[in-house]
């Protein structure tokens, strides 16, 4: 007998006492690598992005737009590799975003954008401030948002909390970014009096510029002292509402006249510029009867650094969260999770490895129909093997665990089956012929299909791999699909060719009885027989085979009313189940803040009063956490 390629592989295997360790040994790789690979809602997408601000301070927003925003756009376009400029032009600033092509370089792209604006900066008209380059990038989006709110204190003392909550949150490792959206910062007021001043014979400006001058400090020199040298700093910051009263601002009949003589000065909130509040809805029962109202509110937006698992780092931060209720955050300040996308994420993952294991569950019985149990068990022992060894390739390529990647594994479920099927079943089939010993029958098995196999895997691979050379932002988001893909049909059709030789061999031989009829030949098979019954008839009469033709195509032709009529949606990825959404409101230029929060907190109440509704959060006057 010749043996081929295939058949030399299968018979290195089909008796090696090694076969049965790297079976375990592969799926013991795979088991780590699933633990190990960092668990997201979505893929990693390079998307080199920055936001350029700069001050022009006295322009209007037209000439802001006219002098710096368009030059600046024009400047911009040069570097290579920039795809979108925008620009946003205001009275005083300008506002340039910068996106390059998907896939660029980040660090190389930041470093041209850099290199150009410093290079033409002179083009700028005087005045101009120095550029403010802040990147952006997918990793940004926060997964975790915690919320501080409190029926007792107000967003000023909110957001003292939450500047030591965030102190805190930072030490945890993985965190790239903390926000605190909301709440007043401190501050020290000082309200003159204009009466006082003209009595002590001071203006407004000798008080701002000691102010500022008092508030200040600076290295004076150095001081040599028995070989030692000591750094000698002048001046201090001002810490107190008391040290600015006692600040001297002038002198009046040779006194020295204090900042308290003429001005009160208050340590306190700045005046609110924002507001941010919380509240139940219907669906929380206990709490919304509760808590009927909108209260003050500060939020913590938290992102990951890039690669780092969105589900351990959620529960590190809950966790952490959790032991300072009882140091830190006092009892009457309520803390609620409002985004918790590591949740999210390791719910959909889990999902789709149910789904996984579904299909190859429901792959087995279907084989079990065919060839019994002996031959579902050989399929349900290489398939897992396959995906085993794809995630450890995941892991290895710097992938994550996500709905994409995981989405390959289940598409390709049905395909990787495939080529142990076809090595399984042809070795059953010979086993039942009984013309040759098990050991030859079973090479000459593998020998007989392996070539088909190879091709018939190159084939499907040929058809699912130009999908990762797709270009634009779905080409790096789907990439991962037809690469795990391709690497899944590789890896079962090595487990095809040495694996299940091995298993076949062990489970689907039967008992040597040499009285026992020989297995009919596949003419003589039931389903033979019904294959003949149905394709012979359109072989034999012309009219009945282009009937079948002609059916077929009609029914083609019907499938393609489905996207002209629109009965069926057509897009990229099924639609996401987001547990939140955003209610934008747009009140007229000129509106106040206080009218629109009033106009929020309005809806708010709409939304308390709604069955589906857990909780909402109302941001006025600023962004809420980036989705």
């Amino acid at each position: 007998m010749n043996e081929g390629l295939s058949g030399n592989i299968a018979k290195a295997f089909i008796q090696s006492k090694l076969t049965i360790l790297l079976m375990v040994a592969f799926l013991l790789i795979g088991a780590i690598s699933t633990m190990l690979t960092p668990r997201e809602e979505e893929p990693q997408i390079d998307v080199p992005m920055a936001d350029i601000f700069l001050r022009y301070p006295g322009a209007s927003s037209k000439e802001v737009e006219a002098r710096v925003s368009k030059p600046m756009e024009k400047i911009i376009s040069n570097v290579k590799g920039v795809e979108y400029v925008y620009s946003t032009s205001m009275s005083g600033q300008a506002m340039v975003i910068v996106q390059f092509y998907v896939g660029e370089d980040i660090e190389r792209s930041l470093v041209k954008l850099y290199n150009e604006l410093m290079k033409n900066m002179d083009q700028m008209p005087p005045g101009v401030s120095m550029p403010l380059v802040k990147t952006r990038a997918i990793d940004d989006v926060p997964v975790l948002g915690i919320t501080l709110w409190s029926e007792k204190y107000n967003d000023f003392e909110l957001k003292q909390l939450g500047q030591a909550l965030t102190s805190e949150i930072k030490k945890i490792p993985n965190v790239a970014t903390v926000n605190i959206i909301g709440g007043r910062s401190r501050q020290v007021t000082v309200m003159l009096d204009k009466d006082k001043l003209a009595q002590h014979h001071i203006d407004f400006l000798s008080i701002s510029k000691q102010i500022a001058g008092s508030n200040a400090q600076m290295q004076s020199g150095n001081m040599i002292n028995r070989d030692t040298v000591f750094s000698i700093d002048a001046g201090n910051f001002l810490s107190s509402a008391e040290e600015v009263e006692n600040l001297i601002v002038g002198s009046n009949q040779d006194k020295p006249v204090y900042l308290k003589q003429v001005a009160q000065v208050e340590d306190g909130a700045e005046s609110p510029s924002q507001y941010v509040f919380f509240g139940y809805g219907m669906h929380s029962d206990t709490l919304a009867s509760k808590y009927r109202s909108n209260y003050p509110a500060v939020t913590l937006s938290i992102a990951k650094k890039k690669g780092a698992d969105a589900m351990n780092l959620s529960e590190q931060i809950i966790t952490k969260v959790e032991h300072l209720k009882k140091e830190l955050i006092p009892s009457d300040v309520h803390v609620t999770q409002t985004r918790n996308y590591g949740e999210t994420a390791s719910e959909k993952v889990s999902e789709l490895l149910l789904h996984l294991f579904v299909a190859v569950i429901s792959v087995t019985l279907f084989v079990m129909l065919a060839m019994g149990w002996r031959g579902g068990l050989v399929v349900f022992l290489s398939v897992p093997v396959t995906f085993a060894l794809t995630l450890f390739s995941y892991y290895m390529m710097d992938y994550t665990l996500n709905r994409i990647t995981l989405f390959a594994l289940v598409f390709i479920t049905g395909i990787v089956v495939d080529d142990s099927i076809i090595i399984a079943e042809n070795m059953h089939r010979h086993f039942k012929m009984k013309k040759l010993p098990f050991l030859q029958a079973a090479i000459f098995a593998i020998n007989e299909v392996g070539n088909p196999t190879i091709l018939a895997t190159f084939t499907v691979i040929a058809a699912v791999l130009p999908m990762a050379f797709v270009s634009g932002m779905m080409g790096p988001y789907m990439s991962p699909m037809p690469i795990g893909a391709s690497i899944a049909m590789m890896l079962s059709l090595v487990v095809a060719l040495t694996l299940t030789p091995y298993l076949g061999y062990v489970f689907l031989r039967e008992k040597e009885d040499h009285s026992s009829k020989p297995h009919p030949t596949l003419e003589e098979s039931k389903i033979y027989k019904l294959y003949k019954a149905i394709i012979n008839p359109m072989l034999e009469t012309r009219w009945k085979r282009w009937a079948f033709i002609s059916g077929t195509v009609a029914i083609l032709l019907f499938t393609f009313l489905f996207f002209y009529m629109k009965w069926v949606a057509v897009k990229m990825l099924p639609f996401d189940n987001k547990n939140e959404f955003q209610v934008v409101i747009d009140t007229p230029e000129g509106t106040t803040l206080e009218r629109t929060a009033v106009v929020t907190q309005e809806i708010g109440q709409y939304l308390a009063d709604q069955k589906l509704v857990v909780n909402y959060q109302g941001y006025v006057g600023t962004a809420g956490p980036i989705s």
